[in-house]
């Protein structure tokens, strides 16, 4: 080989060693991003999911832009079920919510997908703690109090949520198991009716994010019990922990989680969760989550993939003992 031969060979290796960040999905390779990146969000427009993801989205670079799809329906599983079978070529990706974890056990046998192997974890990128609040005509301050008078009045406390298998409902089950208390289910389309339910004492009480509940607290028109948090929630400092407030610790949470197909490449993987752990960071940013009681996270996917098997060994636990059961 000649030295000009050589030398050109050496220069093509530096070169490519240089080159930007390729997907290889024949025989020629192409520079990612080479379009725009198509983000869906299984939930309609204007909500948390919702909000979070254009956010963050919003403050993280990777040379083209994110075109966000609102694709909601069948509780995230339409939404889900279109980027499980999407090609993991870096153009398609998820965001998901807690009830994705609940999912693999409530349509266990009916899901075309696997919620956990059909999807390569990006990053968990915020959780918001569920906010437990009641009517105020039912007589208790705190969550000592709520725990007693359920068990001196078995079965005469309701307790709403958004929907069978939604966090909120999960969560309450949680609490009738550690506590052993005994309450009915009413279950509504969406949080605002069973909200419109306990303002009128139809219902007694009701967990969600406070987002969407803390201008009735602040208001006098419910109360807040506490949090379901380790740590007072910034946004809602006044809103005591539930352990403050006299109960054991149980923490739940909604979250925001981004997801890509499973086989996506790493690189791919790993350049967007950069980008979230440095919008997470972002001073605006921060202030926006913290207006909506949201804690910022932006975890790795390590980190993302075991948050997700705890949550779908947590709620598969809470599901079977409670024997939830969803319509087909």
């Amino acid at each position: 080989m000649n030295t000009i031969n050589r030398r050109n060979l050496l220069a093509a290796g530096a070169a490519a060693a240089l080159a930007p960040l390729a997907v290889v999905p024949g025989a020629r390779a192409q520079a990612w991003p080479s379009k725009p990146i198509r983000w869906v969000v299984p939930y309609t427009p204007g909500g948390l999911t919702d909000a979070v993801t254009r956010l963050t989205l919003e403050k993280m670079n990777v040379g083209q832009s994110f075109v966000v799809e609102n694709k909601p329906g069948a509780n995230s599983l339409i939404g889900a079920e279109a980027v499980a079978n999407a090609a993991p070529d870096g153009y398609t990706f998820l965001t998901v919510i807690a009830a994705h974890a609940a999912n693999k056990t409530l349509y266990a046998g009916k899901l075309k997908f696997d919620p956990e192997k059909g999807f390569a974890p990006i990053s968990l990128v915020a959780v918001a703690p569920l906010i437990m609040t009641v009517t105020n005509s039912l007589p208790v301050k705190n969550f000592k109090e709520f725990v007693d008078y359920a068990k001196a009045n078995p079965g005469k406390i309701s307790f709403g949520s958004s929907g069978v298998g939604a966090a909120a409902h999960l969560t309450s089950e949680l609490i009738k198991q550690v506590t052993g208390i005994d309450m009915v289910h009413v279950p509504y389309k969406g949080t605002a009716p069973a909200l419109a339910d306990l303002m009128a004492g139809s219902i007694q009480m009701l967990l969600d994010v406070p987002i969407g509940l803390m201008s009735q607290v602040r208001t006098g028109k419910i109360r807040a019990i506490c949090m379901l948090s380790k740590e007072r929630v910034p946004g809602v400092e006044e809103v005591p922990t539930i352990v403050e407030a006299g109960g054991p610790l149980i923490e739940s949470s909604s979250w925001v989680m981004f997801m890509a197909p499973a086989g996506t490449p790493a690189e791919i993987v790993n350049k967007l969760q950069a980008e979230v752990a440095k919008a997470v960071k972002d001073e605006a940013l921060r202030k926006r989550m913290a207006e909506q009681a949201l804690i910022p996270v932006g975890a790795t996917p390590a980190d993302t993939a075991k948050f997700l098997r705890d949550e779908i060994e947590k709620w598969e636990k809470v599901i079977k003992t409670a024997d939830v059961k969803v319509e087909s």
